[in-house]
This record gives structure tokens, C-alpha cells and sequence, in this order.
């Protein structure tokens, strides 16, 4: 509902209950499939290496670092990763391989806003692509918003086709291309802005749900009904409260 000022100029909904949500803490949280918990390089880097090690150098074409010329380089990289606070950094473990399979991480915090992004994901092919995949994304989500998080974001390489639909198939909705918005890798990107914000939450987490519930698969594992055929009836209700 629109609403002006005492000068007669349009401005945003009242936010007078709003508290900065806490910084995501930095403990272990999971669901049936995986567990997300805190990178630990000592304990995580041998089983990560072999994890995500033998992938194809493709693999991080996207990512701001790698491929990793070997298993010191990569731990390397773990240790300086679990020790930052923003990335967040989260190892991926499978509960059926009792390994860690890939990482994750909230970044970008931003408390004053109710802000938080997620980011820096690498699945090894084991986890790609899986149930339990879905499951870690829908873990992390469900994680900010109890928190109080207004707004989780997804931003990609524009080009990174597979991370784009990724985030639509998980009910992100896509805001737009920033152009020429970050130099990596000696290279200029694009990036897309995809979100998902609180007043949307409730209906996107119950078809990640219900996609993630065990009658969803049949014997064989196969699924039943596609996550993206749930979401994309959401996003053509059009946005919750309109």
C-alpha cells in the first residue's frame, strides 16, 4: 500500500518494529540428507580434496578462484576460508557418504538491512544435482529468515547459465543485470540479481517442501514432480501480497 509524506512525496512501508537480525552463527544446522557445518580445514580439507580435486577444471570458471593445481594449493584456500566470518563459510556433508561433499556460504551480510546473500556453492558431481543439494539450499534459506532476514540474495555471472537456473528453479526471482560489475579472474562480468524476500518465504519453503518430502521419489529415487514446475506456479501468481 502506497503512502506519502507530509510533503506529499511517495515513500516505502514503515518498518518501526524492524531489529537488525544477528550475524549468522557460525554452528552446524542439517536436515535428513545434510548436514551444513562450520569449514574446518583440518578436519574437512583431505575428504573436500577428494571431493572436488578430480572435478574438470570447468568447475570453477564461475568461481573467483581455482582450479586448484594441487591438494596443498586447495587447503591452502580452506584454511583461509575458515577463518573469515564474512563469506561464512559452510562444509556440505552428506549423511549418506558421511563425507563432506561440497561447500557454501552466507555473505555480504548485511544486519542493518535484514541483507544476506549466498554464495561461493561447489558441489562435488556426487552431490550435484542430488536431493541433498536442494536440501542444503533449502536449509540455508530457511536458516536466514528464522534469523529475521529480510531479503536473501543470489547473484551469478550473467553467463553462468546453470547457476541462473538454479536459482530460479529453487523460487529466487530475477531483478535485473548489473553490468560490468566486478574484474576477476582478469575478466569483466555482468552479474544477475536474483532474491527471495520474507513475504515470499512461507510459500517457496512449503514446495521445497514438499519436492523435498520422501513420497516425492519413487522407489528408484526418481522424482515425482519437478521443484521448478512448484516454483514456477508460485512466480506466476505473480508476488505475495499483490
Amino acid at each position: 500500500m502506497s503512502r506519502n509524506n507530509e510533503w506529499g512525496q511517495p515513500i516505502g512501508p514503515e518498518l518501526s518494529g524492524f531489529t537488525p537480525p544477528p550475524a549468522p552463527p557460525r554452528v552446524a544446522f542439517g536436515g535428513p540428507r545434510v548436514e551444513l557445518v562450520p569449514l574446518d580445514a583440518q578436519v574437512h580439507s583431505g575428504a573436500l580434496w577428494r571431493a572436488l580435486g578430480p572435478v574438470h577444471p570447468s568447475h570453477w570458471t564461475y568461481l573467483p578462484y581455482g582450479p586448484f593445481e594441487n591438494e596443498s594449493a586447495f587447503r591452502g584456500f580452506l584454511e583461509r576460508s575458515a577463518q573469515s566470518a564474512d563469506p561464512l563459510f559452510f562444509s556440505i556433508v552428506d549423511r549418506a557418504a558421511a563425507a563432506p561433499l561440497g561447500l557454501a556460504s552466507y555473505l555480504r551480510v548485511q544486519r542493518e538491512h535484514g541483507v544476506v546473500e549466498v554464495g561461493h556453492l561447489s558441489y562435488a558431481p556426487a552431490l550435484a544435482h542430488s536431493p541433498a543439494a536442494t536440501e542444503a539450499m533449502h536449509l540455508m534459506m530457511q536458516r536466514a529468515f528464522s534469523l529475521g532476514y529480510r531479503r536473501y540474495e543470489w547473484k551469478c555471472d550473467a553467463l553462468h547459465a546453470r547457476s541462473r537456473a538454479a536459482a530460479v528453479r529453487l523460487g529466487f526471482r530475477f531483478e535485473g543485470i548489473f553490468r560490468q560489475a566486478i574484474v576477476y579472474k582478469g575478466r569483466s562480468r555482468d552479474t544477475a540479481w536474483y532474491s527471495v524476500i520474507d513475504r515470499d518465504w512461507p510459500a517457496i519453503e512449503r514446495v521445497q517442501r514438499a519436492w523435498l518430502a520422501p513420497e516425492n521419489f519413487d522407489a528408484e529415487g526418481r522424482q515425482r514432480t519437478r521443484l521448478s514446475e512448484l516454483t514456477q506456479a508460485l512466480a506466476e501468481r505473480g508476488p505475495a501480497g499483490a
